[in-house]
């Protein structure tokens, strides 16, 4: 039995470790000065350390924001929206062969305007008659959670 609101999927969107291309451009600017036989002059290793740390933990944050995805027993946050997981009336079959499913022309959850790149959407059949597309990089496995949800609930 799950608890109440138990998270059984979670995709994080992006890692912090990109942040350590920062220190690897800086080391790379600084061995590049030592071997021109400048030596260690550390200013513009440490512009590239700055630079590249900051803008990496822009997007990464915003990575973070927008591409993450969790599921919990009561709802489905996809970026920053979130659904009831009760919502969902249905998961549709995943999309193969050479006919585009009409789900795949669904508006996709988020605030995105689209399936964020790397991932694959899902198509769902919600609540009101309207269709959407739930997205993951492990898509396989947010797939069967959200089907074994939808069967428990309907039968």
């Amino acid at each position: 039995m799950t608890a109440p609101d138990e998270r059984l999927f979670y995709e994080p969107g992006a890692s912090w470790a990109w942040l350590l291309a920062g220190p690897a451009a800086a080391g790379a600017m600084l061995a590049i000065q030592i071997s021109a036989g400048y030596g260690m002059q550390p200013l513009v290793p440490g512009l590239f350390l700055v630079l590249v740390s900051g803008f990496l933990a822009v997007q990464v944050k915003a990575a973070r924001i927008h591409t993450s995805v969790e599921l919990t027993t009561l709802t489905l946050r996809q970026g920053a929206e979130i659904i009831k997981v009760a919502e969902i009336v249905k998961v549709f079959p995943p999309a193969g062969g050479s006919e585009v499913q009409k789900w795949e022309s669904a508006r996709a959850l988020g605030e995105l305007t689209g399936v964020p790149r790397g991932r694959k959407g899902i198509g769902l059949a919600l609540t009101g008659k309207r269709t959407a597309q739930a997205w993951a990089r492990r898509h396989g496995t947010l797939r069967e959670h959200l089907e074994r949800m939808v069967e428990e609930r309907v039968s």
